[in-house]
Formats: C-alpha cells, structure tokens, sequence
C-alpha cells in the first residue's frame, strides 16, 4: 500500500484513515447510540485492510471514542497504528461542552487523552478549533510546542483552522498538518487552506469526504427522514431542502462514475477528495465492519480528470465559510459546520 509522508513529520500515512468521530456514540454532537462491539470490529476490520491511522478527538463521546481506540487496540495483535487525536473542546459535569486553549487546560486534556488512550505519547495531537481570541490560540499552541519537546506528543497540528492563523502559529513552532472539512459538496477551503499547505509542506488530513455519509448512496430521503433525534445529521441544512436535493444529484453523477469500475458513490467521493495534490489523506467513518466494504475500494481507486469534472458541483449559493465556533455553544452553528 502507498503511502505518503505527512508534512514535516516522519509519519508517512495510507490515503485513507479511520475516523472515530461517531463511535463515541450518544452525545450532544454524536451520532446516535452506538455499539463498542461494532466499532471494535470496525477499527480491527480497517486495519486489517491496510488503514494505518486512526484520528479521534477527546470530544468525541465526551472522552469515549479514545477508551474505544484503546480497547481495540490492545486486542489487536498486528503493526500498530498511528493515533491522532485533539484538544480545545472540553465538557463538564452536566455533559456541557465549552472551549478552551489556555495552557493549564490544553496540559489537562493531553494527560487525560494519554490516559484514555493508554499510551505514553500521542502520535499527532491537534487543535481542534482555534479560540476566538488568537492569544488564547496562541497559548494553546505554545502548549503543544512544549508538550512535544517534553516528549507527550510526537508532531502536532491544527484542525479547523484559518490561513492567517496557520501564519501566525508557524512562527511559533512548525505545524505538521491541517484537518480541515472538505468533500464535493463543501469546497470552501480549496481557496486558501489547501494551497497553503501544499506551498508550505504542511499535511492535509480531511474530514468529512462522504459528507457524513450524505454521498455514500446509502442516505435515501427515507433513511434521513427515520434518522434518530440524536443524531447530528437531522440539524445539519445539508440533509435538508433545499439543499438535500442538489445533493443527490450530486451522489446520481457518483453513482455514475463509480459504476465503470465496480465501485460505490462513497469510493468515488472519497478519490474526488484524494485526488487534490494538496491532500495528503482522507478521514472516513465506520460504525461497523461492514461499512469498510463500500470504502475501502478508495485507498487505491482514483478518477480520471474528466471524471473528477464529471462528478464536481458548484459550491452552494451562502455556503458558509470556515470560521471558529463562537462561546457559548450556537447549536446553529454546528448544525451547518460540523
């Protein structure tokens, strides 16, 4: 399998990684209940078919999906993985979720995430959201500079972050990567985030290039319409009109494409995301070992550059710009970003 070097670091990574965001089950962001047993058979089932990364966050199941990662993990008898995982997001006693990169903090959350994850150095730890106030993200990643020199953390990097930001933070300590959203059907970042890393060799890890399994072809009207009310998804404008049928047009021209070589609408989305030379891999969801089966086509499988046409749709009339989420939590803002 190939792989490619992630920025500076000397983690060289496959095109595609395991993205532990919904096997943190039911929380406030989370994707409904969820089955350990099913996401341990996932995790193992992804390695086994060559995955080499697994990216999660302390968030994620309010600390959950990491224990998950562990326990997965210390059954698994193979080549160990990389493990990424991120800070700035915490919760407190009543499963409220606030934000916060000031460095007593950051140190907490990185002793806990080793904790949860059981290991004694985080492969790629990450900001998750920058802070409103840049001092504050300022802080928080002067944390992380000293964290890795004291030898907790091997690289770090940023997720959601602008290109001013990413300007100001490398002048501080080198960034080994950005996950930032992107998928055919929200391309914001092709602007300016993209470009930047390429010029400045820093990796790109996206997330979301299903869309959240909006282009994977198994999201009817009928499976978004029986959604649980704790799932996420149901907030999000994208599974709903009037965008929710632009989309589908979209996943029709997927359907398309991946039919001339015996792959799925989600294989195709994800070689679309692969395909941008600034990409250095792909973050990609499974809640069970089955669901690797219509994704793992993808590590190998690229289109065409008429393909790539073929598939494409203009970004959405008032798409929204990737910006820090504002405090206190807007349930707004995560229905349309997340």
């Amino acid at each position: 399998m190939k792989t490619k070097a992630l920025g500076n670091s000397d983690l060289n990574i496959t095109p595609i990684g395991f993205g532990a965001w919904a096997i943190g089950g039911d929380w406030e962001f989370g994707w409904g209940a969820q089955d350990d047993k099913d996401s341990i058979a996932a995790i193992h089932r992804a390695l086994e078919l060559g995955i080499n990364w697994i990216d999660t966050a302390a968030i994620y199941g309010l600390g959950h999906s990491e224990e998950v990662v562990a326990q997965a993990l210390q059954q698994w008898k193979g080549v160990r993985p990389y493990v990424f995982t991120k800070c700035g997001m915490l919760w407190n006693d009543k499963k409220e979720i606030y934000y916060s990169l000031r460095a007593d903090s950051v140190r907490r959350e990185c002793e806990a995430s080793l904790r949860r994850l059981k290991v004694e150095t985080i492969d790629l730890y990450q900001i998750h959201w920058t802070a409103d106030e840049l001092n504050e993200t300022i802080e928080g990643w002067e944390t992380l500079a000293a964290l890795q020199k004291e030898g907790k953390l091997r690289w770090i990097g940023l997720s959601n972050a602008t290109v001013e930001e990413m300007e100001r933070l490398a002048k501080i300590a080198p960034i080994t990567s950005l996950q930032p959203p992107y998928s055919l059907i929200r391309r914001d970042v092709e602007a300016a985030q993209l470009p930047w890393c390429r010029a400045h060799n820093v990796g790109a890890i996206v997330y979301s290039p299903m869309a959240s399994g909006l282009l994977t072809g198994a999201m009817t009207r009928e499976r978004i319409a029986a959604l649980p009310n704790t799932d996420w998804r149901t907030r999000n404008d994208n599974f709903k009109e009037p965008k929710l049928s632009q989309h589908l047009k979209t996943v029709e021209r997927l359907k398309a494409v991946g039919q001339r070589h015996g792959r799925s609408p989600g294989e195709a989305a994800i070689a679309w995301v692969l395909n941008n030379p600034a990409v250095t891999g792909a973050i990609v969801g499974a809640r069970n070992a089955k669901q690797l089966d219509g994704i793992i086509g993808a590590m190998e499988f690229r289109l065409t550059a008429e393909e790539v046409k073929e598939s494409s749709q203009p970004p959405l009339a008032g798409e929204q710009k990737l910006i820090s989420p504002k405090k206190p939590v807007d349930e707004k803002y995560f229905s349309a970003n997340i």
